[in-house]
């Protein structure tokens, strides 16, 4: 961590913030309506926020997280998903999914990533954890580029 000043850009462009936070909210309502569990749902964004090394992103998700009454086990080994017996199906289809596009520079979403989830994840389920990965990569950059503080 530097001692430079930074733009808060979200401040600076706040139409283009207000913007991104309208997605944001639709993008939460295509994974209610598509019937993600909110648990789910902050699990993705704690993931994403984990492999772009977001912690601001990560403190907020991973509160909310405990808020709504995630298991902490399951926030702890995350990381290592596949390796664990405390997700479902659709939990790793949908985990499988985010990692892909998050990581789109290591080989974008490969086939075989998409497949494995739409073969667990309905077609509209595809869609909101592609939006929702989205969305959390561009606010982890805000955040990231801005250097939203996290404690002291």
């Amino acid at each position: 961590m530097t001692d430079t000043q930074r733009v808060n850009i979200g401040k600076q462009t706040p139409a283009a913030y207000k913007a991104l936070i309208a997605l944001s909210t639709e993008v939460e309502e295509a994974t209610a309506a598509a019937g993600l569990d909110p648990l789910l749902v902050e699990l993705l964004k704690i993931r994403t926020s984990q492999i772009n090394g977001c912690t601001f992103c990560l403190r907020m998700h991973t509160r909310d997280a405990l808020q709504k009454g995630e298991n902490p086990d399951r926030i702890a080994v995350l990381p290592g998903w596949e390796e664990t017996g405390y997700f479902s199906a659709t939990d790793r289809a949908a985990l499988r999914l985010t990692e892909a596009i998050t990581l789109v520079p290591d080989g974008h979403v490969s086939d075989e990533d998409y497949q494995a989830a739409a073969a667990v994840l309905t077609a509209d389920q595809v869609s909101a954890v592609s939006w929702l990965a989205t969305v959390m990569n561009a606010f982890n950059r805000v955040a990231i580029t801005s250097r939203y503080p996290v404690g002291s």
